[in-house]
């Protein structure tokens, strides 16, 4: 578990693992980062509490980093990867087992299931698993089980992991992604069984969700740097969108100024249509919601969009000192 200023749901989330039914040896090794909050002092505890509880040093802060430490500060020879703010259910290790092992897959994981507490993480979690919000991958909106091109978290074999020499440190963002594709690569399988879902807690605020998704833009924009061959619609869309909507928004305005309609009529098209189209994803992921949280999802998309979209024109930046939280 790389951990960095997680006071908030590590203990839930360490004493969720804790309590899992599984048969086998079990520990939970915790990665701490530079956190400025009590997060030490609450993994300290909790190290102090259960002896199944490793902790290490991750000094940079960053994710990867986390990860590349506790595995190898790890024992045996399946790693679950968990992160401080999820909460695995009970029978999620030894699901993950099973499957590692039915399969002969490196990787297997399942959906990242995005539940929110406050109206506006309600928003965000509804719009995480719409295919208007995300697309159409598995581990967000569900599917049949199956090879994948990636997974949520997921449960690693420790040789799979040795093979393609863990997580690229140089990625601050989608180093999930990029290391499932070396694992492919490298004729490993990566494997998405909706058997296995962890509650995920979105962001609670609409300057942390754009945060968020702009740093998701320029990091896919990376992976996309490197790996050419990965590029698709899906990915493209959110920097299409964005460009489409801006360059019509312009295009209107000019063509108020210069009194010709036509031009105006033509640039307002653009976001008249992405308009529409938020306003009827809007009402379909609404239901469910409460008034006041559904009122923040044409908010929501278009933050997630076009701050995605930002974020992958941008692209990463060189030797980036920026946190990944």
């Amino acid at each position: 578990m790389p951990v960095l200023n997680e006071e908030q749901h590590l203990a839930e989330a360490v004493t969720a693992i804790l309590g899992s039914q599984y048969d086998g040896p079990l520990e939970v090794v915790l990665a701490l980062g530079p956190s400025h909050d009590r997060t030490d002092a609450i993994a300290a505890q909790l190290a102090s509490r259960d002896d199944r509880v490793t902790l290490t040093s991750n000094p940079s802060g960053r994710t990867a980093a986390a990860l590349n430490a506790a595995i190898d500060a790890a024992a045996h020879d399946i790693i679950v990867r968990v992160d401080g703010h999820a909460v695995i259910p009970t029978d999620y290790i030894a699901v993950a087992v099973e499957t590692l092992e039915a399969t002969g897959a490196d990787n297997v994981g399942g959906i990242m299931g995005a539940e929110g507490v406050t109206d506006f993480e309600q928003a965000v979690a509804a719009a995480m698993t719409s295919w208007f919000g995300v697309g159409g991958a598995a581990f967000h909106i569900g599917g049949e089980e199956g090879p994948a091109l990636t997974v949520y978290l997921g449960c690693f074999r420790k040789s799979a992991l040795s093979r393609v020499g863990g997580f690229d440190e140089s990625m601050v963002r989608a180093q999930d992604w990029e290391l499932n594709h070396r694992i492919r690569q490298t004729g490993g399988q990566v494997w998405f069984t909706p058997r296995m879902r962890v509650t995920y807690r979105p962001r609670n605020s609409v300057k942390a969700l754009a945060r968020q998704y702009f740093q998701y833009g320029r990091w896919r924009r990376e992976v996309a740097r490197r790996h050419p061959e990965t590029v698709s619609l899906r990915y493209l869309a959110p920097p299409v969108t964005l460009l489409a909507v801006g360059t019509g928004a312009l295009l209107a305005v000019g063509g108020v100024l210069a009194r010709r309609p036509g031009l105006a009529a033509l640039g307002a098209s653009q976001p008249v249509i992405y308009l529409v189209a938020d306003a009827i994803a809007s009402s379909s992921a609404a239901r469910g919601l409460g008034t006041s949280a559904a009122r923040w999802l044409p908010i929501v998309f278009p933050t997630m969009h076009f701050a995605w979209g930002a974020g992958f024109l941008l692209g990463a930046p060189r030797n980036s000192g920026e946190d990944d939280r």
